[in-house]
């Protein structure tokens, strides 16, 4: 699969990285790239958006990630302030 990281996760990254949260993001990412579908850890189809899941970070954050089968693509979006 190819993996993209959007704008916006690269700007909520940068602001990520100064707190604990890394090495979960890290992990979340790798689970995600190997399998976007795995569970454990539990996921959540996103409302609204097709193909849009999220994996719980913390109680604030969300890693949030498009899955485009067809094109063998997956993208995140948002790592960061999910609920704000």
């Amino acid at each position: 699969m190819i993996i993209v990281f959007s704008r916006r996760f690269r700007k909520e990254i940068e602001k990520a990285k100064h707190t604990y949260l890394i090495p979960k993001i890290k992990e979340l990412i790798a689970i995600v790239k190997n399998n976007p579908f795995q569970n454990p850890p539990p996921y959540e189809k996103l409302r609204g958006c097709q193909n849009t899941y999220s994996r719980r970070i913390n109680e604030q954050h969300r890693l949030v990630y498009v899955v485009d089968i067809e094109n063998g693509k997956i993208e995140f979006t948002r790592c960061w302030e999910h609920y704000e």
